[in-house]
């Protein structure tokens, strides 16, 4: 699998790379200061559910330029094969983890599903502290983990009883491994392997199995399935930035599985045990990928569509134009209004806030009221 680079990172590759960052990074903060305390504070006090809504659309449209970036700009091939599966389904994702991007492979699938608002990603803390792209996690309601058991169970707990309205669209995305892989991680997990009698894997490190299985018992009732999913990459792993300026990848492969919920076992052993034997047949797909350059059954999903890329991408560019007009040419009110914004979520994505519905509040206290 180790190549050459599919293209030379020549000074016109690192000019538009920065080019694209600079309006993927403009565009988000426009959009996060200007629209998210409508659509995730304000809304929100009145409704869950609508402010969901109204967010996920929104800020779908903004991360549709990722996929439009990948495969259009930077002309990566993204080839998706397996099995198809239907828009719009409440899904719990499970995916490999061989770099740190792979994750944003996942909007391309997303995007064709009618999903690109709805998907949810459960991502080390560390994360939400990226400048901008940190808020938008926390907008997002994308669950941040410590990788300290006794910590990260009750606040995922908590994040995931807010996911059972089954009105909404959810793709909820683990990352069973917990860290990108490594040839050194690898040998790590092979010797853990081999002393406590697992399987012995080559191409994907041993699941931990106990945030698969919280999620799958908050949200059972409300999930129709779990996606599988399995990524290669030709013809080397690429990097955040490799993505910038479209040096690699050339090709990115995409497996799904779609197991229905009555597929997989209640009790969390058996759940366990399951996630472990879906891990190795993980194992065997990029065995099969390494040496045939492909996984099986080729073509389930077509083109990303350029009209909708477009559309997309002027949509976007309308609001942020709008939106630099107001803060630059208008009313100082509008600037403070920005300031006031910035200030709102920085301290809600570092102290993990986000309002509660007064209605439902009021309900609460009506009902505690009437019952006592």
């Amino acid at each position: 699998m180790e190549g050459p680079s599919h293209h030379p990172l020549t000074p016109l590759r690192v000019l538009r790379g920065l080019l694209c960052l600079s309006i993927l990074l403009s565009t988000a903060f426009m959009m996060l200061v200007y629209l998210a305390p409508v659509t995730a504070v304000t809304f929100r006090l009145f409704s869950v559910h609508f402010s969901r809504r109204v967010t996920s659309f929104l800020f779908g449209t903004w991360l549709a330029l990722w996929p439009f970036l990948f495969e259009k700009i930077n002309k990566t091939k993204v080839i998706f094969s397996g099995e198809t599966v239907p828009s719009r389904e409440r899904a719990l994702l499970i995916t490999n983890h061989r770099t740190e991007v792979d994750w944003m492979y996942l909007w391309d699938l997303a995007l064709r599903k009618g999903c690109a608002g709805y998907i949810k990603y459960i991502l080390k803390s560390s994360l939400m502290k990226l400048p901008i792209f940190g808020w938008g996690f926390h907008i997002l309601d994308f669950i941040s983990v410590e990788r300290k058991w006794e910590i990260d169970e009750p606040n995922m707990r908590q994040m995931l009883s807010t996911f059972t309205d089954a009105r909404e669209p959810l793709w909820l995305a683990v990352f069973p491994e917990g860290t990108d892989f490594t040839d050194q991680k690898c040998m790590r997990s092979q010797k853990y392997a081999a002393e406590n009698g697992l399987p012995i894997l080559k191409n994907v490190l041993l699941p931990k199995t106990k945030g698969f299985c919280t999620c799958l018992d908050a949200l059972r009732k409300s999930f129709n399935a779990v996606y599988d999913i399995t990524i290669g990459y030709k013809h080397r792993c690429p990097t955040f930035m490799d993505n910038v300026f479209g040096v690699d990848p050339s090709e990115v492969h995409i497996h799904i599985r779609r197991i229905p919920l009555n597929m997989i076992p209640v009790s969390e052993d058996d759940a366990s045990a399951w996630l472990m034997d879906t891990f190795r047949i993980k194992d065997d797909l990029l065995s099969d990928f390494k040496a045939k350059g492909c996984f099986p059954n080729q073509g389930t999903e077509g083109d990303l569509s350029t009209i909708k890329g477009i559309v997309y991408f002027t949509t976007v560019i309308a609001i942020t134009c709008i939106c630099i007009y107001l803060s630059f040419f208008s009313s100082v009110w509008f600037r403070t209004y920005v300031v006031l914004a910035c200030i709102y979520l920085t301290s809600a994505t570092y102290f993990n806030f986000r309002p509660f519905p007064l209605i439902g509040l009021v309900k609460a206290r009506f009902n505690h009221k009437h019952t006592h």
